[in-house]
């Protein structure tokens, strides 16, 4: 269902000459996951945070940015070591059940009968967009036009990351069109210019994403009616 002030998304996906898909939440179903494996090492280093309370301040955000907090408000010392053992439950919960968001196949199937181009630009590491996609079956799809946070100097929700891929791509960033779960990759996308249509098939509110400059759903079947 999008905004009635928006336009149809439909009408957005038919103009773009390249889909920027975000990975977690959009493309693979781990936004579910995440946030209780981080609510979980965080209460053990003595921030206490439910997995509500994680979404609502990290979801979309790039990794130094999650560990600079935890870091921040934990009882015992934190290192780098936090993230790899975060890395490691993630891929761990992921693995035991790894899937695709539903219509993500049905839509890349639509869109390479009709000749348009996507990729992935994702504010996880190319370590955690790999496993997600080679576990779902999506590696092949979007091989050499995978793009991660580690890719530029500032993450979602700065612009940079979207920019980058359109270049590498060779589109205008006004011919892209971003796929969104995350109030902060909604703002990237406004950053660059660039339509963004919010997601809400997974955990993310649909009021979260009300700035989605082409509208919200949240079924991704419904762009390839």
């Amino acid at each position: 269902m999008h905004s009635a002030s928006h336009p149809p998304v439909g009408q957005a996906l038919a103009a773009a000459r390249l889909v920027i898909f975000d990975c977690d939440g959009v493309l693979v179903d781990t936004e579910r996951i995440g946030p209780e494996v981080i609510a979980a090492m965080a209460t053990e280093a003595g921030w206490p945070l439910t997995p509500a309370d994680v979404l609502e301040k990290f979801l979309g955000t790039p990794e130094p940015y999650l560990l600079a907090q935890v870091r921040a408000h934990a009882k015992v010392p934190v290192d780098e070591g936090w993230l790899v053992e975060y890395r490691s439950r993630v891929a761990a919960a992921f693995d035991a059940a790894p899937h695709t968001m539903p219509g993500v196949a049905e839509l890349l199937d639509a869109l390479d009968a009709r000749g348009v181009p996507y990729c992935v630009a994702s504010s996880g590491s190319h370590a955690r967009i790999r496993h997600s996609l080679k576990a779902t079956g999506l590696w092949e799809r979007f091989a050499g036009r995978i793009f991660s946070a580690e890719d530029v100097r500032e993450g979602k929700p700065a612009p940079d990351l979207f920019l980058h891929a359109a270049a590498v791509c060779g589109t205008p960033p006004a011919e892209c069109l971003v796929i969104e779960d995350s109030p902060a990759g909604v703002r990237a996308a406004h950053a660059a210019h660039m339509p963004v249509l919010g997601y809400t098939g997974g955990p993310t509110p649909a009021e979260w994403l009300a700035e989605a400059s082409a509208g919200t759903l949240a079924d991704l079947h419904d762009l390839t009616v």
